[in-house]
């Protein structure tokens, strides 16, 4: 006995223009467990395909090349022997009709600082749509990620601190921690830009946005949440120059609440411009998002969605090949990296 999907958010009776349907699923998601060494990175694929080219597909990968007859994982797929051959042939077949969103979850936690506690939330934050905050990341990340010890002890004080549990109020302890953390953080003798940023940190401002998180502020998206800006950067990215709504069938995520999905896709509609027809103001009356709705399915009943998952499996055991051969070629993508990290994209890697 199956239990109901949970989540997901009904699209909109009216399309306004062309609509793409796209199917997605990640591997890597961890909860708010984000310093995990075993899975230091979060990949979000999706691919446009429809349901009988996705059977075909994964018809001739187990007929072809010998794969169970049962749903398959990606562990099982690179563990084959004819990977080489099957990885090449599968990533072909989804030359144009797929795309890869990968995020270094140590460099998402590096974001929300400074989107979070020096900038005003919102669910904009850690994708493209916010890249006047990206600057400081980057000085953050560059210039204390070296600090070893002192670094991990002072992102481990941050997940600590913004973990919600059942108080109503922030741990006055977790708060003490996460600022001893960024002291010892500054003794390590950092360069002068990243001290400068850790130096802006201020408890009146920690805990002002610490009541507002703990009071269930709507406009505060979940600050240990990786999933909503790689959702947010894949619809964008389907939505693409001519700002096609973009329908989404996703495998369950427990993330992608209706209230969340909501909320993002107000943020998408006003960073997305306004619709053919609107006028120069882009009132919010024609604005229109490219993210028209997503609706949960369970991945053993949606091949399409069985593909995403194999595909976000091999770019999250390989994230190399994201960027170079054999997937660069092939597969589109984006990342929330450090664009100066070996193997990392640039253009939109760097963008967002």
């Amino acid at each position: 006995m199956r239990s109901p999907l949970q989540g997901g958010l009904a699209p909109a009776g009216l399309v306004a223009g062309a609509l793409v349907e796209i199917a997605c699923d990640e591997s890597g998601f961890s909860g708010t467990n984000l310093l995990d060494r075993t899975s230091p990175v979060l990949a979000h694929a999706s691919v446009d395909l429809r349901i009988g080219e996705a059977v075909e597909l994964i018809t001739t990968l187990r007929s072809e090349f010998r794969f169970s007859p049962h749903e398959f994982k990606s562990g099982q797929f690179l563990r084959n022997p004819a990977r080489g051959q099957a990885l090449e042939w599968f990533l072909a077949k989804l030359h144009g009709r797929a795309h890869v969103h990968l995020i270094d979850k140590e460099y998402f936690l590096v974001t929300r600082i400074v989107d979070l506690l020096l900038a005003e939330p919102s669910y904009a934050a850690g994708t493209s749509l916010t890249q006047q905050q990206r600057p400081d990341a980057l000085t953050l990340y560059r210039g204390a990620h070296s600090a070893s010890r002192n670094w991990r002890l002072f992102l481990a004080a941050f997940v600590e601190l913004l973990r919600v549990k059942r108080q109503r109020w922030p741990d006055p302890l977790a708060l003490k921690r996460f600022f001893q953390a960024r002291d010892a953080l500054l003794r390590d003798q950092l360069a002068a830009q990243p001290a400068d940023v850790l130096a802006r940190l201020s408890r009146t401002r920690v805990r002002a946005v610490l009541a507002r998180l703990f009071a269930d502020d709507p406009s505060i998206p979940p600050p240990l949440e990786p999933m909503l800006p790689a959702l947010a950067e894949t619809v964008l990215f389907w939505s693409g120059r001519d700002k096609r709504q973009v329908l989404v069938i996703h495998d369950e995520q427990s993330a992608l609440t209706a209230g969340r999905l909501r909320r993002l896709q107000q943020v998408l509609a006003d960073g997305a411009g306004t619709s053919p027809g609107a006028d120069e103001t882009g009132s919010a009356a024609t604005r229109i998002s490219p993210l028209s709705g997503l609706l949960m399915v369970d991945s053993r009943d949606d091949p399409r969605v069985q593909v995403a998952d194999l595909l976000a499996g091999m770019a999250r055991r390989l994230p190399h090949i994201v960027d170079d051969a054999p997937l660069g070629p092939f597969i589109s993508a984006t990342s929330l990296r450090d664009p100066e990290l070996p193997g990392a994209a640039d253009g939109n890697a760097a963008a967002s």
